[in-house]
Formats: structure tokens, C-alpha cells, sequence
């Protein structure tokens, strides 16, 4: 099965700047790690929020706004796709953000298709 995988920052981008040299190391380790695990397709990087544009549609009008629009505090640190046996396999994968353990989150999704 699919997985969308969201990172989630939160505190994560604070605790990771107040680590000496080779815990960043480690930490960019991880994150390549996980880029390089079979069944991982990666999205390319997300840009900052603050460089966001969100678009509505409100009365057949289209609306602009600057920065996101989530329901969320924490900004989205970047998305990946994985392949993999069941959910507890993804949580496996999960627990190996370095932001899930620096104050993030990640969100597993399954990926399925509505229509």
C-alpha cells in the first residue's frame, strides 16, 4: 500500500540549529537515509511558507492570498510517498524523521484515490 508522508516541523528547525556539527550531520544522515529506503518516492523540496500563494474559489471568483493556508501552527517540511507492507511498517519509517523526534510530527496518509 501508498503511504503520503507530510513532515510536519513544528520546533524541529529550532532544536536542529542548537545541535553541534556532527548531530547535524547525523540529523542530514537520517533525512538521506530515508530518501535512499526502497519504496520511498520523493516530491521535490518545498519552498518556505512565507513564499506561499493559497488560491480559493468563492462565488465563481478566483481569490489570492499570500503564505498557507493549513490547519496547523507547524509549517510542512516536505511530503514523500512510500511503499510499504501495512501502517505499522510506515510508523517504522515515521519514527526515523529527524523532525518526529526534534518537536515535528510526520502525518501518514493512506493514499487512495475518491473518485
Amino acid at each position: 500500500m501508498k503511504y503520503v508522508m507530510v513532515i510536519y516541523q513544528g520546533e524541529a528547525l529550532a532544536r536542529q540549529a542548537a545541535l553541534n556539527e556532527a548531530e547535524r550531520k547525523q540529523v542530514y544522515a537520517d533525512y538521506q537515509a530515508i530518501n535512499d529506503a526502497d519504496g520511498v518516492t520523493l516530491v521535490p523540496p518545498m519552498g518556505l511558507p512565507e513564499n506561499a500563494t493559497t488560491v480559493r474559489v468563492e462565488g465563481g471568483e478566483t481569490l489570492t492570498s499570500d503564505g498557507p493556508y493549513i490547519g496547523t501552527n507547524e509549517a510542512v517540511g516536505g511530503v514523500f510517498v512510500l511503499e510499504a507492507e501495512d501502517l505499522n511498517a510506515a510508523i517504522e519509517v515515521a519514527a526515523r524523521v529527524p523532525a518526529a523526534r526534534y518537536g515535528g510530527a510526520v502525518e501518514i496518509r493512506p493514499s487512495e484515490v475518491y473518485w
